[in-house]
């Protein structure tokens, strides 16, 4: 039987893969001409496998079948028909960009847990705040009947219990977009999260998986790893970039998601709004922005002294 994972790098002795799900267009086409080359470059640098599964994992005539989305949880029983030494997998949405400076993510994995980032707590800035802007500004710049009040507000215990699901035992919420597990210990664990559920599952997300995930995942071990691991391209808009919000340029979107993987690892361009769109560009790290980056990594090893040089003059 043909394998539907499509191995497009292979990784080192560490055994370790970055995998996405791109099952159909347009997300196949946009994910290889927009996010690919980010992450070609970054597993080159590590020594990382990558792979795509961009065929279904199970028949949609199942009655477990529901949105793809969902399929993400038997990749790595799948991984294990293809690449038996497969170690541990980092599970990316297609609609992540990844800086030129970014550590290996692995480094910062255990093993014994689930690798996750909050979407609430230990952000760089206001969460409440952060979620005001983005409604005020959508809602002020998009479309004057976007709520300014609505679940965009909802608290982690009424998230949970809209979706039938009690409070986990982690309080909190995460993204389902990124995380990453050991294989031998979790994949049994997804696998079983994806056949509770049949294809008539209701969810706030219109059958999205987020919830869901979380509801599991915050009932395991968790090894919560740096915002920058999954910063989130709706807050840092609203938060440093409201000015985007107003009939921004191509080469202005450019300029400030340059700036953002200046400071953060992996930008998710999640959502359903305008500014999910932004990270459609071929002029996103660019060698120039790259060399700039990579500059000021090194840079950023350098030992200064604090000595004064006396006056510096343009």
């Amino acid at each position: 039987m043909k394998n539907k994972i499509r191995v497009i790098l292979k990784p080192d002795k560490n055994r370790n893969y970055i995998i996405t799900t791109a099952m159909g267009e347009p997300y196949l086409s946009n994910f290889t001409s927009y996010s690919m080359p980010s992450w070609i470059e970054y597993c080159n640098r590590f020594g990382l496998g990558l792979a795509i599964v961009d065929k279904e994992l199970i028949n949609s005539d199942d009655k477990y079948y529901k949105k793809p989305i969902w399929q993400q949880l038997l990749i790595g029983k799948e991984m294990q028909v293809i690449d038996n030494l497969v170690n541990n997998i980092c599970y990316l949405d297609t609609d992540i960009i990844i800086s030129p400076i970014a550590p290996n993510i692995f480094d910062f994995h255990d093993d014994t847990k689930i690798s996750v980032t909050s979407l609430r707590n230990n952000l760089p800035f206001s969460y409440d705040i952060a979620i005001r802007k983005m409604a005020f500004f959508r809602n002020k710049y998009y479309d004057q009947k976007y709520p300014l009040d609505s679940a965009l507000f909802i608290s982690n215990d009424n998230l949970f219990k809209a979706n039938n699901l009690e409070l986990p035992k982690i309080v909190d919420e995460v993204c389902a977009g990124m995380y990453v597990f050991n294989v031998k210990k979790y994949s049994d664990f997804f696998e079983h999260i994806f056949y509770l559920y049949t294809k008539d599952i209701k969810t706030l997300s219109n059958g999205g998986i987020q919830t869901h995930f979380n509801y599991h995942v915050l009932n395991n071990k968790v090894n919560f790893l740096s915002y920058k691991f999954q910063a989130m391209w709706v807050f840092e808009q609203a938060m440093k970039y409201p000015f985007l919000y107003d009939s921004p340029s191509a080469d202005m979107i450019n300029k400030c998601v340059d700036s953002v993987l200046l400071d953060n690892y992996f930008l998710h361009f999640a959502g359903s709004w305008h500014e999910s769109e932004m990270w459609k560009s071929d002029e996103i790290l660019k060698l120039k922005s790259i060399s700039m980056m990579n500059d000021f990594a090194m840079y950023l090893k350098q030992k200064v002294s604090g000595e004064p040089v006396g006056m510096v003059t343009p």
